[in-house]
């Protein structure tokens, strides 16, 4: 059987009618002008001429987690040649999102995919390396009663260890091997040594050396680096990835994670501008949603705070977004975070205590959607001396939290028992208890230290750690509150709460050239801003008001 090359920059409006609902499709939500550029991929197969630019199509848009799209591409390339075994190794691809799915897909889209790797089997057809990408992705498919989920993803990883290993230049089983890596780091507990992402980050450099143009490398390579301690080795992937797939609004988004991790507000609030954009053109609701929160993220964090509200107010509805859509996840927290965000970051207490309790966030799988905007009503009510609602609102997330543990929704319920800490802190301290206070601010900070952020946001609502400072300045213990902000600077640079507080700290420790110097660095961090604490440092600055 002759091997064809599916090698080509996807420029073409070749999307193709999706086939029935009888064929087991996942749900569909494209709206918008079919996406005609989205990145070039090579992929040696035995299918016939006819359907090479859609399998190669189909794999360019998997590499942007266009998952809709791919499994439209690959369906079609199936029914166009019905022996092209490898469409249905697409099929089963797009039924799983490794990344945004922790504890994996659901169980309809599990059957899919095991029916999709079951009928490219059953053709027998292909080379003996198309045959060997069906196997390797079978191990995530098969005995999803009996196996665990995360058992599955590392039983997967290694079958592809293997294909890679047998395949060498074989440039999509290296790709497919390292995005297999870091699916297998995001279903485990978080490893702080970052074995596996550092191994993916090994296996993509120098594929992205040789074919620059690949948007699956530079994407993955953004997500290999997306930690505080790597990201400034996914600079360069997030310059150009935007670049090699300019019609995928994730594409257009995923930069902004390295951006964020380095504090670039300017390119964080620039690339989710265009996203938003993208995203509303091709109807992809949730995706404008997580872009309008990563926007209103650098907007805050410049103390651009007209222009957050502006976003907040012009983002689309959660309601316009399916809840069978992959991105709904995404919109979904996009929609709480953002209000909570926007009063939190500004240190706005009483609009903090006063957020609508939330509505329309369905299912206790999402509970910690609720606990976004009662964090920060909690934390709101405390500051501003409303401690029966304090109270209330630390045991809603108390209940929440053990929602998410009866669903098995493990790393979100350590994100939101980490929220209900931090708050009862501070409802603590405002019932007149200080050490026990801080006891408790302590234990979130450290919680939060053993885990990481999740890609769908931008950052915490506010750090733990920054909270326990924030705690430590108002106890008047100054040198230990500069040390908590020094902290939270080394991980997340340029984040203006810890900023401020860290010039506060060293203002009221005597330490005069280290405040002015932190001082600059927070004007220039928000020279257009109004609120007082900027003002407060131009006129430290200008001697104005000497430091005490």
């Amino acid at each position: 059987m002759r091997a064809w090359v599916a090698s080509v920059t996807v420029t073409l409006s070749l999307l193709l009618p999706a086939i029935g609902a009888a064929s087991g499709q996942a749900p569909h939500q494209h709206a918008g002008p079919a996406p005609q550029n989205v990145g070039a991929v090579t992929f040696e197969n035995t299918c016939s001429p006819a359907v090479q630019p859609g399998i190669s199509r189909g794999l360019a848009l998997l590499h942007s987690f266009w998952y809709e799209e791919v499994d439209r591409e690959f369906r079609a390339a199936a029914a166009k040649d019905p022996r092209c075994a490898i469409a249905w190794w697409g099929v089963a691809m797009a039924q799983w999102q490794p990344l945004w799915e922790v504890r994996g897909p659901g169980r309809a889209a599990l059957d899919r995919g095991r029916q999709a790797i079951e009928k490219g089997q059953a053709l027998g057809t292909g080379s003996a390396r198309e045959r060997a990408y069906l196997a390797a992705l079978a191990h995530f498919y098969i005995n999803v009663d009996s196996v665990d989920h995360a058992e599955r993803v590392r039983a997967y990883e290694q079958a592809m260890e293997r294909l890679h290993a047998q395949y060498p230049g074989d440039t999509e089983a290296a790709v497919l091997y390292a995005f297999a890596l870091l699916s297998s780091a995001a279903s485990h507990p978080p490893d702080k040594t970052y074995v596996r992402q550092k191994k993916a980050g090994e296996l993509l450099q120098p594929v992205f050396r040789a074919q620059p143009a690949h948007p699956g490398v530079a994407h993955y390579i953004i997500h290999a680096y997306d930690y505080p301690a790597l990201a400034r080795g996914g600079l360069d992937a997030a310059r150009r990835y935007a670049s090699l797939a300019p019609d995928s609004p994730h594409a257009l988004h995923m930069p902004s994670h390295i951006f964020t991790r380095l504090g670039l507000w300017d390119e964080v609030i620039t690339t989710n501008r265009d996203v938003v954009t993208a995203a509303r053109k091709h109807g992809i609701i949730g995706e404008a949603l997580h872009g309008s929160d990563y926007q209103v993220f650098g907007h805050l964090q410049k103390n651009e705070d007209d222009l957050a509200r502006g976003v907040i107010d012009a983002a689309p509805k959660l309601s316009d977004v399916p809840r069978e859509s992959t991105m709904f996840f995404a919109g979904l927290y996009a929609t709480a975070a953002m209000p909570a965000r926007y009063a939190v970051e500004r240190r706005q207490w009483a609009e903090a205590a006063g957020l609508p309790d939330p509505t329309g966030f369905p299912g206790e799988r999402y509970a910690w959607a609720d606990a976004a905007i009662y964090f920060a009503r909690a934390i709101g009510a405390a500051r501003s001396g409303r401690v029966a609602q304090a109270r209330r609102d630390v045991d809603t997330l108390r209940t929440l939290h053990q929602t998410l543990v009866t669903h098995q929704e493990s790393y979100w319920a350590v994100q939101v028992e980490i929220q209900r800490r931090a708050a009862e802190a501070w409802l603590t301290l405002a019932e007149g208890r200080p050490d026990a206070a801080l006891e408790l601010a302590r234990s979130a900070a450290d919680l939060e230290d053993g885990t990481d952020k999740h890609p769908v946001t931008p950052g915490a609502i506010v750090p733990a750690r920054d909270l326990l400072g924030q705690m430590l300045l108002e106890l008047d213990r100054p040198r230990e509150a500069f040390a908590e902000f020094t902290r939270v600077l080394a991980s997340e640079p340029n984040r203006f709460g810890a900023l401020y507080g860290s010039a506060r700290s060293a203002e009221r420790s005597g330490e005069t050239a280290k405040a002015r110097e932190l001082y600059a660095a927070l004007v220039n961090l928000a020279p257009r801003s109004r609120r007082n604490e900027v003002q407060q440092a131009r006129d430290i600055l200008a001697k104005k008001a000497p430091p005490r």
